[in-house]
């Protein structure tokens, strides 16, 4: 089952709390639906609890409505109609529409309380939403090709403080939200609190796996500078050595280089602990970068001295 279909069953699940709350949803089945007109409600969707959801609502507002199953190459679909004459001005009186109007609005009179607006929502995302799996990204998504419909979805979601967009693709006007927050709220909202759970438990995972990450790569960062760091240090001293003046230098510096050639595995703090008595990690470090200067001030050979003395 897709994640938006786990949506769709939660919302379904749950029962307007209102007889406003009721005629909030079944208003958003005739908006949202295939259409909405003097002919009546069609809404077609591949989910049969949508279409029950639909009849039920219809039902508590004393509109018979019925479902037919159609099937498809591609599944069955499920559509939930309201054609018989007395039930569609049933219908038009209760939305306060007369079935002519030349586009599908939103009358702000059929969203009377806060519930009715939740309702409204859940139902608009029943009939034309999607929701991406939260393990692929986070996207919610309004689909209809009526477009001012869609810019009027989308001023009521931003007057909930959900930040959504608006775009067009392929035809068809799309009203989304797609940060992770907003989509824990978008869902709750709607009444999908168990999915919204999911999201949560989804972010906070990938948050401590992109900070586990994080650290790794920083650990290991860190592990090729100390690496690198030790290799200098032995070159060093292995130059100090050839030209026979390791023994010039001071007691100390010569005790950290025989330590460091003892011990070439050892990290700086790990060989700090190695003198008698232990030393500073900062105060090691400090030898180290004297016994390199020293191998700097030693003469360069003159590697093409042959070539120089032929021509």
């Amino acid at each position: 089952m897709s994640f938006s279909q786990e949506v769709k069953n939660e919302i379904v699940r749950r029962r307007p709390p209102r007889p406003c709350c009721a005629a909030a949803a079944a208003y958003a089945v005739a908006c949202f639906g295939k259409y909405f007109d003097a002919r009546g409600v069609v809404l077609q969707t591949e989910s049969e609890p949508t279409a029950e959801f639909a009849r039920r609502v219809y039902s508590r507002c004393g509109i018979a409505g019925t479902i037919l199953r159609k099937e498809r190459p591609a599944g069955p679909v499920f559509e939930f109609t309201v054609k018989e004459p007395a039930q569609v001005q049933k219908m038009l009186g209760l939305f306060g529409h007369t079935g002519s109007e030349p586009a599908v609005r939103i009358d702000p009179a059929m969203l009377k309380c806060q519930g009715c607006v939740q309702a409204f929502v859940g139902t608009a995302f029943l009939c034309c939403g999607t929701a991406n799996d939260p393990d692929k990204g986070y996207s919610i998504e309004f689909a209809t090709a009526r477009g001012p419909l869609s810019r009027q979805l989308e001023g009521l979601l931003a007057e909930q403080e959900l930040h959504p967009h608006r775009t067009r693709r392929r035809g068809v006007n799309i009203v989304y939200v797609k940060a992770g927050d907003q989509i824990e709220d978008l869902l709750t909202f709607m009444g999908a609190g168990g999915a919204a759970m999911q999201v949560m438990d989804r972010r906070a995972y990938r948050g401590v796996r992109n900070r586990t990450n994080r650290l790794s790569n920083c650990e290991t960062a860190n592990m090729g500078k100390s690496v690198q760091a030790a290799v200098q240090v032995q070159r060093a001293i292995r130059a100090l050595q050839a030209a026979g003046a390791l023994e010039a230098l001071p007691p100390p510096l010569q005790t950290a280089a025989r330590l460091r050639l003892q011990y070439p595995g050892l990290t700086l703090a790990e060989l700090a602990q190695r003198f008698d008595p232990p030393i500073s990690k900062a105060g090691l470090s400090h030898r180290f970068k004297r016994i390199q200067e020293a191998a700097a001030r030693l003469p360069q050979p003159e590697h093409n001295a042959e070539e120089r003395t032929d021509a």
